[in-house]
């Protein structure tokens, strides 16, 4: 896994994040269907770019995330990006990351 997500760099100031997996079933037992189950909102950043251009001058702004960050994802958005493991994988621009989580 390692080896593939190294192969994925993102641009500027895009964020590769892997959602966190869904629960499928419930505290008593019962397996849900994927369809019923919301999309979980929070996920693990992966790669990070350098950031976006500076316009007053040379260089890249710096990003406010790292490699590590728990953060929170808006429901809707974001680029999917099929690995060769079986994780959920999406590409979000930095500004629309709602949150950092500690």
């Amino acid at each position: 896994m390692a080896n593939a997500i190294k192969k994925v760099i993102p641009m500027l100031d895009r964020i590769l994040i892997q959602r966190f997996e869904m629960k499928t079933t419930t505290a008593g037992g019962i397996l849900l269907p994927e369809e019923s189950v919301p999309k979980e909102m929070q996920g693990l950043v992966v790669a990070v770019g350098p950031g976006a251009r500076n316009p007053a001058g040379a260089g890249h702004l710096s990003v406010a995330v790292k490699e590590g960050d728990r953060v929170l994802l808006p429901k809707y958005g974001g680029t999917k990006v099929d690995m060769d493991d079986k994780r959920e994988y999406v590409l979000f621009r930095e500004s629309d990351i709602l949150a950092k989580l500690e």
